[in-house]
């Protein structure tokens, strides 16, 4: 049926649902495959569920996360990656964004720019967005999101049925929460946009460069490369790290292209934008024992907030302003 489809519809892509783990499912039926172009990253909301539902943040195990999410036959086969689906937010589930803030999101989110958010939905804003990106980072080569996961849905999915008296009144996604102005769900869908927007200027998750440079357990703080961007994830509940190193593929200045603390998505605005971070050489080429964390040149990050993330790449490879906030305005 794969190989018919893309002979006749050279434009199609088909996307396998599987939790055998078939190792050919993606692979050209000539080889002896069953020809699918991606499958789906299952095992990736199964985990975010179970983390969720499990110890505080603060016990999150950054090994587990990263081991999880690359859990696949990288370079053999692509998969897509997504944070929730339908399995996760039909009746008697949640959405992450309930998951994260629960009954704060009936009567707390909407913006009060004189002061801060409170604490429950500032800590679910700030997880919700660093999910979303980690799992893009890591997940997969391509990136699947269920409705309303992109500005926050905090209901359920139940049909009319005789269980709920044929009930239509979680029949229905709730549109216009992202279209209020005065609500934070509007900085969770601008985060989404950013996000594909970064991926559509760097069309990182279809590179070949995928490496996990450090995955610090107790500073909370994972690094990943993908392609030429440098993606780097503050876990920690509490801790805002300074003048903190990160490896680079490469030699030369970074710039910032992307900040979920920046304050059109909904943070403080402490990360500077505007400053080129040069590298360092770090040991001897080659020498992964002389390196640091595996790599060849660091670069230092002024401020690493906690519960955020930042991505940077490297000003000598593009243009220095890639557009992710500005499609924002």
């Amino acid at each position: 049926a794969n190989d018919m489809l893309h002979e006749l519809y050279p434009e199609v892509t088909t996307i396998a649902e599987d939790v055998s783990g078939l190792p050919t499912l993606c692979r050209p039926v000539a080889e002896g495959g069953i020809g699918f172009d991606y499958r789906m990253h299952m095992g990736i909301p199964d985990m975010w569920v179970k983390l969720l539902s499990g110890p505080a943040d603060e016990q999150w195990s950054m090994q587990y996360i990263v081991s999880q999410l690359c859990l696949r036959r990288v370079g053999l086969e692509k998969t897509i990656a997504y944070t929730e689906s339908h399995d996760q937010s039909i009746v008697g589930s949640n959405p992450i964004a309930f998951r994260l803030m629960g009954e704060s999101m009936k009567h707390s989110m909407s913006v009060d720019l004189s002061r801060r958010p409170p604490v429950t939905i500032e800590r679910g804003l700030a997880l919700h967005k660093m999910i979303r990106l980690i799992t893009m980072a890591l997940g997969g080569e391509g990136y699947l999101n269920f409705m309303g996961n992109e500005f926050g849905h905090p209901d359920w999915v139940d049909f009319p049925r005789e269980g709920n008296g044929y009930s239509h009144d979680f029949c229905r996604r709730k549109w216009y929460l992202a279209d209020n102005h005065l609500s934070y769900h509007r900085f969770l869908l601008r985060w989404d946009c950013a996000m594909h927007t970064l991926e559509e200027n760097f069309q990182f998750m279809t590179a070949g460069h995928l490496w996990c440079s450090s995955h610090h357990e107790s500073d909370k703080v994972i690094v990943v490369e993908r392609d030429e961007l440098v993606f780097v994830f503050n876990f920690h509940p509490t801790n805002d790290y300074f003048d903190y190193k990160v490896g680079a593929p490469e030699g030369g200045n970074y710039k910032i292209v992307l900040d979920s603390d920046a304050s059109i998505v909904g943070g403080q605005g402490r990360v500077p934008h505007h400053k080129s971070l040069t590298t360092q050489p770090e040991g001897i080429p080659g020498n992964s024992k002389t390196n640091f964390n595996g790599r060849c040149f660091a670069f230092i990050l002024p401020v690493l907030p906690a519960r955020t993330c930042q991505v940077y790449t490297r000003t000598t490879n593009r243009t220095t302003d890639s557009g992710v906030f500005d499609s924002l305005e």
